[in-house]
């Protein structure tokens, strides 16, 4: 997966989501979790990774039990500007609905 298949999936004209942006060399890689409420709530795990966020839907949210055992589906890779982006996709739009960073942090 590439960020072409990210552009691919977006009408630039119609959503505020990045268009681009690529990781400068800092030596701490930054992670985001976002609440993502599209056609359903769950929550976006972005790994900063080769420049890029590689990205996984986590359909049910995090778990506060580490017994507890989350799906996660790896997704189009997002550029790393969408670290910060936090706003609504129009309804209609791929992943339409309310984008918020619900955590970020090094690793």
């Amino acid at each position: 997966m590439s960020l072409k298949e990210y552009n691919k999936k977006r009408d630039f004209n119609k959503t505020t989501e990045p268009t681009s942006g690529k990781a400068k060399a800092s030596g701490k890689l930054q992670f985001v979790i976002q609440k993502h409420d599209a056609t359903r709530l769950h929550y976006d795990f972005r790994l900063e990774m080769d420049g890029v966020l590689k990205s996984w839907v986590v359909p049910k949210g995090p778990s506060t039990d580490p017994k507890t055992k989350r799906l996660a589906v790896m997704v189009e890779e997002h550029p790393f500007d969408y670290k910060n982006f936090e706003g609504i996709i129009p309804k209609g739009e791929y992943g339409g609905g309310t984008v918020i960073v619900w955590d970020k942090a090094t690793y």
